[in-house]
């Protein structure tokens, strides 16, 4: 079993930054696929960005599509979303998931693991 904890929710002022951390507890993340999904109450889970370790291939959801872009230390099995320009349509909590032998990396039904949530607020 996958063990993920996100980090790095907070509040800040439309136009500004944020960025996200999820720590992937996995001896070898090199063959999966790690998805950002956000979520507000009483909505489906959204996807936001997903990225494949092995060959870095990022997929980002078109409302994010250039603020948003995501890195990888592998020495410390993080990955990160640095999410800029932020608008308060942005405001959701935050998920970090991980799948293997995930075909279509937008779809949250792909992933078998996830992460608690961290509370983005844009105000």
């Amino acid at each position: 079993q996958v063990q993920l904890v996100e980090s790095g929710g907070g509040s800040v002022q439309a136009g500004g930054s944020l960025r996200l951390s999820c720590a992937v507890s996995v001896s070898s993340a090199n063959d999966y696929c790690l998805g950002w999904f956000r979520q507000a109450p009483g909505k489906e889970r959204a996807a936001v960005a997903a990225h494949y370790t092995g060959t870095a291939i990022t997929y980002f959801a078109d409302p994010v599509k250039g603020r948003f872009t995501i890195s990888q230390d592998n020495a410390k099995n993080t990955l990160y979303l640095q999410m800029n320009s932020l608008k308060p349509e942005d405001t959701d909590m935050y998920y970090c998931a991980a799948g293997r032998w995930v075909a279509y990396p937008l779809r949250p039904d792909q992933y078998g693991s996830w992460g608690q949530g961290t509370q983005v607020t844009v105000s």
